[in-house]
């Protein structure tokens, strides 16, 4: 049985379909083909997660957060960056699209063009989650440790509504700042400074 769960802006919505088998890798993909006006990701059980556009508000301060990633990441020339909209699939299984994601060129070379094409095969080296109003906490937490165990060597959640964002590494627990100005990706992205002005 394949559950898809459609989160509403105040509370999340499970549907069921028993008729429908637990889809394939290739079927998710084809049903994401089908369906491009939506955000899909897919948990590590399976269970397909069907998002809302976000509010216009979070979608400027995703924006934000997206351009000074890509102007950092420009400078810097050692790895690549992908917006919103990019899906990965992580070796547990699970296709996740973070709000911002980067990762080292070397790790990307190493996929052929049509892992590029797809949902890539690989765990960012870095994802930032953005809440939103139709987020809980407790939900992106959890997706930001899958990042961490699957690969992620830094993650950033960031919780515009009690302006805190949790810091992920692996091998530690969660570091928490309270209203920072601005967050440092040292040492694992060198010299990445995110403004939070217009985050916040």
């Amino acid at each position: 049985m394949t559950t898809l769960h459609i989160q509403a802006p105040t509370i999340p919505i499970t549907v069921k379909f028993p008729a429908i088998v637990h889809m394939t890798i290739e079927q998710f993909y084809e049903f994401c083909q089908a369906n491009q006006e939506l955000r899909i990701e897919r948990t590590a059980t399976g269970e397909v997660i069907i998002m809302p556009p976000v509010f216009s508000d979070t979608g400027n301060r995703n924006f934000n957060l997206a351009v000074q990633l890509g102007l950092w990441a420009e400078r810097d020339g050692t790895g690549v960056g992908f917006d919103s909209s990019s899906g990965f699939t992580l070796p547990n299984g699970a296709t996740r699209s973070p709000d911002a994601a980067w990762m080292k060129s070397s790790r990307w070379n190493t996929l052929t063009e049509a892992q590029r094409a797809s949902f890539a095969p690989i765990c960012p080296d870095f994802v930032v989650e953005l809440r939103s109003a139709s987020d809980t906490l407790s939900g992106l937490q959890m997706k930001m440790q899958e990042y961490i165990e699957n690969g992620a060597l830094l993650g950033w959640l960031i919780d515009h509504k009690n302006r805190r964002v949790y810091l992920y590494r692996p091998n530690q627990a969660p570091e928490i700042l309270d209203n920072p100005d601005v967050i440092l990706g040292d040492p694992e992205l060198p010299g990445f400074v995110l403004q939070m002005a217009k985050v916040w």
